[in-house]
């Protein structure tokens, strides 16, 4: 018995030993990381940008108005457990990096790599295209060469001068469409009662919940913008690729005969409907732009440098920090808006916003402010948070001008409807005019695996916010209630914001989106136009003329700066873990698409001016 304890004592320890070396080393490890972390982040290597080279603009991920905050561990950590981790570039490094490379002797021409590029807004990318097509103007080459192109990648590709095709690879155009997933026959399986409060024919931000299909209402308005987008977007590349636009249309609509023409392959019918200018394997690719640029320091490659690295050598826009000169504050808000100071990556903090419109009231030297917004709403009292902070911003005598991104819609209108002066894209969608509230109630559900809910108040209002019981009729008809005002402050939000009568708001309200050009013909903006054109107007406003435009952020290196920063190093100083987004399969990336916000949501009434508009199949 003895010799059995004395052997199970030694195994232990054994055990544990192996158990602690292994803590220690990880420990170890993860400090190290850290370490070298900060290292990269407070040193540079110096950049130096070869003569004669080839800017390589290679977008990673979604291109995005302002990145994320999420600190390395969470990164590592989430990445390894499977966790989606976004990939993102910001949107004005990009337009940076062309902009500087047109007019440096060092670089003779770009090349567009955009087979890591996931998501982006077709605003976001017309941007982008525009800025291609100026850096064209210097006489300088664009070469766009991939494997394959998806819809959105080929759309910027087709601003290049040159397009190359692997011949394995296709052009994938489809066309834009909207598909929910509707989940009401899910929750009455689950015996899940949803009470749904909601003003407007067209606001579908709650239909999933209540039906099994799109509503005629939802299917007209969702037709309208889809049918003006893909318009635009067919007629930028039939001009950039000097094709008919009905060619478009006719190659999708009649590809299985396209392709029998092109004996199968995607490459040969991509190159017959001009789509493309030459079908290149990858040596054939690496030995054109050779012969361009002259070989690179390693053997086999062309002379060149990653945008990533260019950006070291430059000024990035909207930074400057001459205490003398008048100054344009930009502010981004980007997310869903929610209610309260804590937010996460995809989210626009009330009160961190409010902080921040607070301080360029407060700044004598921000004669007017430029409020960039990609965002589809949210808490509606939050929203109304926010609105109030840009009202004592205006009157302070500083000019509000909004510059809408890919999407400002039902809460961001909200916030934007005051604004002196409003621009959008013609692919910026917005409106949604309307708000709605939802409370789930598990009686039933508890009911079926035996659980019962039972017990007595002072009133008839107590508890009648406990799930496991049934909403109370005074309850739902607050609830009902307080929607119905809210949907009339809006309104009136919009029609006093606007200069018109609210009959008129409510004609085209109703929680209907609008695409940017049916917008300005509804008066809901003033004219179509990038963040550039906002800032001017913002100085003519402001009657400026020698001024900067400055991101409005916090002092200082925060905490929130600090943990972007080297959440940013560590996403390529941890190269697997970037790409475990893609791993997810299309339907739970659909599903996370659509409910994220309700996952998240939190308003004191609950209730909520939200477009649940997921992004368009691009």
């Amino acid at each position: 018995m003895n010799k059995t304890l004395t052997s199970f004592g030694a195994l232990c320890r054994r055990l544990w030993k192996i158990f602690s070396t292994g803590v220690s080393l990880l420990s170890n490890l993860l400090f190290l990381t850290f370490v070298l972390i900060l290292l990269s982040l407070f040193y540079q290597p110096e950049v130096v940008v070869p003569q004669g080279a080839a800017l390589v603009i290679a977008p990673a991920g979604n291109i995005v108005e302002e990145t994320a905050s999420i600190d390395p561990f969470s990164r590592m950590i989430n990445g390894y457990a499977g966790i989606p981790i976004p990939r993102e570039t910001l949107l004005q490094d990009i337009i940076d990096a062309v902009d500087a490379a047109a007019n440096d002797p060092r670089i003779a021409m770009l090349v567009l790599s955009l087979k890591d590029m996931e998501y982006s807004g077709l605003d976001q990318l017309r941007t982008i295209g525009e800025r291609l097509a100026a850096f064209k103007k210097s006489g300088k080459k664009v070469i766009a060469a991939e494997d394959d192109y998806t819809q959105n990648q080929y759309y910027l590709a087709s601003f290049a001068d040159e397009i190359y095709l692997n011949p394995m690879g296709g052009v994938h155009l489809r066309g834009f469409g909207v598909f929910r997933l509707y989940v009401k026959e899910l929750i009455d399986r689950l015996a899940v009662n949803f009470h749904v409060f909601k003003v407007g024919s067209f606001k579908s931000a709650v239909e999933p919940f209540t039906r099994s299909n799109m509503s005629d209402e939802d299917r007209q308005a969702n037709q309208l913008w889809l049918g003006n987008l893909w318009s635009f977007f067919c007629a930028d590349i039939a001009r950039n690729r000097k094709i008919a636009q009905e060619s478009i249309n006719d190659l999708i609509n009649g590809m299985p005969e396209h392709l029998r023409r092109a004996e199968g392959s995607t490459g040969k019918m991509a190159l017959a409907a001009r789509l493309v200018d030459g079908l290149k394997t990858r040596p054939e690719i690496r030995a054109h732009l050779i012969n361009l640029v002259g070989e690179g320091e390693e053997k086999g490659t062309f002379n060149q440098i990653h945008f990533a690295d260019y950006l070291t050598t430059i000024t990035p826009s909207f930074t400057g920090t001459d205490k003398n000169k008048n100054r344009i504050g930009l502010l981004v808000a980007q997310g869903d808006i929610v209610y309260g100071e804590e937010d996460m990556p995809g989210q626009i903090s009330a009160d961190y916003l409010c902080k921040l419109i607070r301080r360029a009231r407060e700044d004598d030297t921000v004669k007017a402010v430029v409020l960039r917004i990609d965002s589809g709403g949210g808490s509606a009292f939050a929203s109304e948070q926010i609105r109030q902070e840009l009202l004592l911003l205006r009157k302070e005598g500083k000019p509000l001008v909004v510059s809408m991104g890919t999407l400002a819609a039902s809460g961001a209108y909200w916030i934007a409807a005051g604004a002196d002066r409003i621009l959008a894209s013609p692919f910026t969608l917005t409106g949604s005019i309307g708000i709605f509230g939802i409370m789930p109630t598990f009686e039933h559900s508890i009911t079926k695996i035996g659980i019962a809910s039972d017990g007595t108040g002072t009133t008839k209002m107590a508890g009648a916010e406990n799930p496991t019981l049934p909403l109370t009729p005074e309850l739902e008809q607050s609830i009902q209630l307080s929607v119905e005002e809210g949907y009339g402050r809006f309104i009136n939000i919009v029609a006093d914001g606007r200069s018109m009568a609210p009959d008129a708001v409510r004609e085209i309200a109703e929680g209907r989106v609008w695409d940017g050009t049916n917008a300005l013909d509804l008066g809901l903006i003033d004219e179509l136009g990038n963040l550039d054109d906002a800032i001017e107007i913002a100085a003519e406003l402001a009657d400026l003329t020698d001024y900067e435009t400055t991101y409005i952020r916090e002092t200082g290196l925060s905490a929130r700066e600090f943990f972007r920063r080297i959440g940013l190093r560590s996403q390529a100083a941890l190269p697997g873990l970037p790409f475990m987004a893609s791993s997810a399969t299309p339907l739970l990336r659909a599903m996370a698409g659509q409910f994220r916000f309700l996952a998240f949501a939190r308003d004191p009434a609950g209730i909520y001016a939200h477009c649940l508009l997921p992004h368009p199949t691009f």
